[in-house]
C-alpha cells in the first residue's frame, strides 16, 4: 500500500506543478521554450511515475537501514542549504560544496568529493554559463569572472 500512497502523493504534486508552472512568463522572450517548459516537463514525468506507482504498486516497503532515516534527513538540510546559500555564494561555490557533502552522505571520503564537486561545478559553470548562455549566479567569484 505505502507504493500506491507515493503515486498518489506524487499526482497530487504533479498537479500542483503543472498548475504552478503553467502560469510562468518571461518579461522578455531570451530563450525558445521559456520558463514554463522545465517544471512541465518535470510534473509530466512525475505524473507518468506516480499512475505507474498507482497502477503497479501494493508491495509493502522494507523499513530502513539503521541510520538511513538520519542520512535522509542530512540530505533534505543539505538540500535546503544550497537552496539559501546559491544565489549569495554562486553556482561554483554552492555546488560544489553540495557535490562534497552529499558524497560524504554516500560514504566518500573527503578527497575525491571535494575534487569532483570542485571540477565539476566550474566544469557545468561554463558549460551553462558560456557556452549554452544560461545565466547562472557567479556570487562572492564574481570579481574573478
Amino acid at each position: 500500500m505505502n507504493d500506491r500512497k507515493l503515486g498518489i502523493a506524487a499526482l497530487a504534486l504533479a498537479v500542483v506543478m503543472f498548475w504552478q508552472g503553467w502560469g510562468l512568463e518571461a518579461p522578455f522572450s531570451y530563450e525558445p521554450l521559456g520558463p514554463r517548459a522545465f517544471p512541465l516537463l518535470i510534473a509530466a514525468v512525475m505524473a507518468v511515475c506516480g499512475i505507474v506507482l498507482v497502477v503497479k504498486g501494493g508491495g509493502q516497503s522494507e523499513p530502513n537501514p539503521p541510520g538511513a532515516s538520519l542520512r535522509i534527513g542530512a540530505m533534505f538540510l543539505v538540500i535546503v542549504g544550497y537552496a539559501l546559500i546559491y544565489q549569495p555564494a554562486g553556482f561554483i561555490i554552492a555546488t560544489a560544496l553540495m557535490t562534497m557533502l552529499v558524497g560524504r552522505l554516500f560514504g566518500g571520503g573527503w578527497l575525491k568529493p571535494a575534487v569532483c564537486g570542485v571540477l565539476g561545478s566550474v566544469l557545468f559553470f561554463f558549460l551553462f554559463d558560456r557556452v549554452l548562455d544560461v545565466v547562472l549566479p557567479l556570487g562572492v567569484l564574481e570579481a574573478w569572472l
